[in-house]
């Protein structure tokens, strides 16, 4: 066995897409290193040949175990790391459980008496919302995942389709990330839309997906928002509420929309 056998040996299999190997001939070593991490792994080749003449494969094998547990560590390290980048706020009713199915409790802030602030672990294709225990694991606490969340809020894009329904306007956020909903506590962008408006503004988030912005004008402007929000919210994946809100200075204010009977008013 000599140096050029070995290498290629460790390198059939420790190689990996996310990995660099380097093979040193002058200093008889072998380097493994993570891309994610850009940390790796230096091990000399002589040892372990002078190993393996006695030991053979089980030398090997235990070189190999001891160089990919150093780099599992590296890419853990490098992928916790960067998970807070991923951690949003969602909106979710205030009869959304509280708690695992372990009974284990989500982190949660007050939000309005019809909706509660969730936070989620983005995973790609889905999330996570996040509970304590897993809060516990990362080393995360409540307030840390409170501003990350926020901050991450007012990275996300706020494109707007607009509708003009009998005098009032209607703008609609409808991403689908996942996070069109959680728009609503990007207190910049809800403030700029406020000074936006001609008329009184008003919100609506029935269900994740979607995010209403209303600048209603007139008396009928309120009854379309109310018809809107109940249509979409009985459609919605994950409804959130068929109330709408008022916004004022930061703050949100339920508010109770009766529809008015065309016929009954003829009749008067």
């Amino acid at each position: 066995m000599d140096s050029k056998k070995m290498k290629d040996i460790l390198k059939s299999k420790l190689e990996t897409t996310d990995r660099v190997f380097t093979f040193d001939a002058k200093k008889d070593q072998v380097r493994i290193e993570s891309k994610s991490s850009k940390k790796g792994v230096t091990v000399s080749l002589p040892g372990i040949i002078a190993k393996w003449e006695t030991e053979k494969e089980r030398a090997i094998e235990e070189v190999v175990y001891y160089i990919e547990q150093g780099l599992q560590a590296f890419e853990l390290n490098a992928l916790e790391a960067g998970k807070e980048k991923n951690i949003f706020p969602v909106i979710r009713s205030t009869s959304f459980p509280t708690q695992t199915n372990d009974e284990v409790p989500f982190i949660t802030d007050d939000h309005t008496a019809e909706t509660r602030i969730y936070y989620a672990l983005d995973m790609g294709t889905t999330y996570r919302l996040i509970d304590e225990q897993l809060m516990k694991k990362e080393g995360w606490e409540h307030n840390q995942i409170k501003e990350i969340a926020m901050f991450n809020a007012r990275r996300l894009p706020t494109n707007l389709k607009e509708d003009s329904v009998a005098g009032n306007i209607f703008y609609f956020l409808n991403s689908n990330d996942g996070y069109d909903a959680s728009r609503i506590l990007n207190e910049s962008f809800i403030k700029e839309m406020s000074h936006k408006v001609e008329g009184t503004i008003a919100l609506a988030v029935p269900h994740q997906d979607v995010l209403i912005i209303a600048d209603i004008r007139n008396e009928t402007g309120y009854d379309i928002l109310a018809q809107m929000t109940m249509s979409f919210f009985a459609s919605g994946r994950v409804p959130i509420t068929s109330l709408s809100f008022l916004y004022e200075d930061g703050d949100l204010e339920p508010i109770f929309i009766l529809g008015k009977n065309k016929k009954n008013e003829k009749n008067k």
